[in-house]
């Protein structure tokens, strides 16, 4: 028994020891103010939590709204989408990479469901010359039904705030717009081609005009730091409605890493249970302001949020 015990404790040692040598204090770190990994007090924040102006999340994202009918849905020609799925209003509807359509079951609830509202599937009706077939329902765990296209749940998301727009393309590397047919709309000719796409490293390099080199993740989107998190002890003062507006970069393979620094490469695992890359153990974010590659409009943003550049550093930051 105390052989095991004393196995265990060597293996969390070593386990804390990698992490210790990866971020180390020589880091320098700025101190956030914002929630700690483990039980830490979080500091008091600005009202609008240093990451931009508020709201534009849609009446449709407050907590125990019910889900919003599609109605006659349409399709939507997107010039670098391709052909998208609409509901009554235009608005884009989305499909989750983490749910099934065999069979049909939606994974996005509680928070999830707040930035991601269901689409019931009461009175919904296909759109002109598509297969009405593919139009079904799910049931979610609260018991409302949620339209369904090829046993594909239905989203919209709340930070789309008219037709024409699909901000929430590619979010997290799983949401996607849904095409007509239920499967991922696809890049086509007017637009950067899918085969470019699919070609880019988790991270790379991408030459901005105005900012020189900076970090991109796997869809060519923007990568950022903020100036409240801190690399040693490693912690995220982005939280809550933050990172509707910040989502996180996903975990990278190391291997899957272009011209862009490994040191401190660390996958962050946050008090929110989302696991989080790191460069040079600071955490790293996209923006959902920007709605396509080669987009900043992150840049400056609070006087906080910044690109990075491939050795970590901030892109653009007063000294």
């Amino acid at each position: 028994m105390n052989t095991w015990r004393n196995a265990s404790l060597a293996v969390t040692a070593a386990a804390l020891l990698a992490l210790t040598t990866a971020c180390g204090q020589e880091q320098g770190a700025e101190t956030p103010g914002g929630q700690a990994v483990g039980n830490a007090a979080p500091a008091r924040q600005p009202a609008d939590g240093g990451y931009g102006s508020d709201g534009g999340y849609g009446s449709e994202a407050a907590a125990g709204a019910a889900p919003k009918e599609a109605g006659q849905l349409a399709v939507w020609d997107s010039k670098k989408l391709g052909e998208v799925l609409t509901d009554s209003e235009g608005f884009t509807l989305y499909r989750f990479d983490k749910d099934t359509a065999e069979p049909p079951a939606s994974r996005c609830e509680g928070d999830c469901a707040e930035i991601w509202p269901a689409v019931a599937a009461r009175n919904a009706e296909a759109a002109a010359g598509t297969d009405a077939s593919l139009i079904g329902e799910v049931t979610r765990g609260d018991g409302t039904k949620q339209l369904t296209v090829a046993g594909w749940p239905m989203y919209r998301y709340a930070q789309d705030t008219g037709p024409g727009e699909a901000k929430g393309q590619g979010v997290g590397g799983t949401w996607f717009a849904a095409a007509p047919d239920g499967k991922k709309a696809v890049v086509n000719a007017d637009g950067p081609s899918a085969g470019e796409q699919a070609d880019l490293a988790g991270l790379s390099v991408r030459k901005d005009p105005q900012l020189g080199d900076i970090v991109v993740d796997k869809r060519g989107m923007t990568v950022y730091r903020f100036k409240k998190d801190s690399a040693w002890p490693m912690k995220s003062a982005c939280t809550g409605d933050c990172l509707k507006k910040w989502p996180v970069v996903p975990p990278v393979s190391k291997n899957d890493v272009e011209g862009v620094t490994t040191k401190g490469f660390v996958t962050f695992g946050r008090p929110d249970g989302i696991q989080q890359q790191s460069l040079d153990c600071w955490p790293l974010y996209t923006f959902s302001g920007d709605s396509e590659p080669g987009d900043t409009n992150g840049q400056g943003v609070g006087g906080t949020w910044y690109a990075v550049s491939p050795g970590a550093k901030l892109v653009g930051a007063p000294k």
